[in-house]
């Protein structure tokens, strides 16, 4: 595969996969017939073992990095511990993850909170703990990149440009994307991004995770651990997104549209290398349907 083209993606979304959309018949704001394609949902649970854990509405690709990335985010996979298989069974709409350790997780189900987020966006009483610690390395960006970036990503055939009602995130490095996965909740494509790092022995420490949804506390908290510095979005923030970006040394940038974007954490980390005026303005045919702003 040749690395030099930046549209040459090591996995790229396939809108045309059977499966994954439905034609459905029904009619415009004038009464005109039409007819559309619209994203399927179907629900996946994932065992750690022999506890199950939680159900997710996804789209159902990926599944094996879907759950791998799920309970490595909500700091159920430690570091060292070894994964000894993942196990889809398409029939149960079931993933199960085996590790070499026990699996005594039923306190933090307990506690579990719903957030902001779409789809199955939980956090754990202590998906927290170790944000103190976490200091990210202070990687630059060159705006050029974000340019390049959000270009090529905004270009590339997707669930996301075809149907809508989805979500995309990207992990790049500088200004080449690498890996693009998508799912009806934001939170479920960047834990299939953080299950592929986990599946290919992948570090974040140069890399740059692109997302087109809100950049909540909850996706600041899992690029964090996933050990990415650099955190882009088409969409806006949440406070405490910010707060937590801050602190732990995250360069957080948000509308990023065109030639546009707003830095609202590691803005001494911006090389502004790429004259604004210069950038050609985003096409209007290339606007995200159904974007969760």
């Amino acid at each position: 595969m040749g690395r030099d083209d930046p549209h040459q993606f090591l996995i790229a979304p396939d809108p045309a996969r059977a499966g994954l959309t439905r034609t459905v018949d029904g009619v415009d704001e004038a009464g005109v017939r039409q007819t559309i394609q619209v994203v399927e949902e179907r629900p996946l649970t994932i065992f750690l073992n022999g506890q199950e854990i939680v159900t997710a509405m996804t789209i159902g690709d990926f599944p094996e990095y879907l759950a791998l990335g799920f309970l490595r985010n909500q700091g159920m996979l430690r570091d060292g511990e070894t994964v000894k298989g993942v196990d889809f069974d398409e029939e149960l709409e079931t993933v199960v993850v085996r590790t070499d350790g026990a699996t005594t997780y039923e306190e933090k189900l307990k506690k579990k909170t719903r957030t902001s987020g779409c789809a199955v966006g939980t956090v754990f009483g202590d998906m927290m703990e170790g944000l103190e610690e976490l200091t990210l390395p202070e990687a630059p960006v060159r705006t050029s990149w974000l340019y390049a970036l959000a270009k090529t990503i905004n270009t590339t055939p997707s669930l996301y440009l075809e149907a809508g009602a989805i979500h995309g995130t990207v992990l790049c490095e500088k200004d080449r994307p690498l890996v693009y996965m998508e799912d009806v909740g934001r939170h479920n494509a960047v834990d299939k991004i953080a299950g592929w790092m986990l599946s290919e022995g992948v570090g974040g420490a140069d890399k740059i995770l692109y997302t087109t949804g809100r950049l909540t506390s909850e996706m600041v908290i899992k690029c964090a651990h996933m050990g990415i510095p650099v955190l882009v979005s088409r969409s806006g923030f949440t406070a405490w997104g910010v707060d937590i970006a801050r602190q732990v040394g995250l360069t957080l940038i948000g509308r990023m549209r065109g030639n546009r974007f707003t830095c609202l954490a590691g803005e001494d980390r911006l090389i502004r290398d790429a004259d604004p005026a210069h950038v050609k303005a985003e096409d209007r045919k290339h606007g995200r349907k159904g974007e969760d702003t």
